[in-house]
């Protein structure tokens, strides 16, 4: 009995160690509240994984090469309920998104940052981020509660 305990504890150990979590995280521990961001190009790609989606949207620089911002969104099931559905973000579809930008600010060949809003050409806007993370509260949300 103490060895089958003992062995299921060894191998708890080593699948823990091969197999690694992934913790979820505050919005403070990756982004930066004090480095806005508004993001103006064309979703090349959406990735609709838990916990959050990622949105990548390419921009042209001055110098006309190209850049893709990699957003984090909300959770797929909480954007598709705020209206935000796989095809509304076809690859090619013009975008802005504001948002918060990774507090490593590291843009080589990516950006990441941390996608709050979204704005399509026709001026719909939605939602994106995800609430109670820690992001700061800008209005954005109508989920939020008012400012006190």
């Amino acid at each position: 009995m103490i060895r089958n305990i003992a062995a299921a504890g060894l191998l708890a150990t080593v699948f823990t160690a091969l197999h690694p979590g992934q913790a979820h995280h505050a919005f403070s521990a990756e982004f930066d509240a004090n480095a806005p961001i508004r993001i103006t190009g064309k979703v090349v790609k959406v990735e609709w994984i838990n916990p959050h989606a990622w949105v990548h949207v390419q921009i042209e620089r001055a110098d006309g090469a190209t850049l893709t911002w990699e957003l984090e969104a909300g959770t797929p099931n909480t954007l598709l309920r705020r209206g935000l559905t796989r095809t509304l973000l076809l690859p090619g579809t013009p975008v802005t998104v504001r948002g918060y930008q990774s507090k490593d600010k590291f843009c080589n060949p990516t950006c990441k940052g941390s996608g709050r809003d979204i704005t399509f050409a026709d001026g719909r806007k939605i939602f994106m981020g995800s609430s109670g993370t820690g992001a700061p509260r800008d209005g954005a949300d109508p989920s939020e509660p008012p400012r006190p």
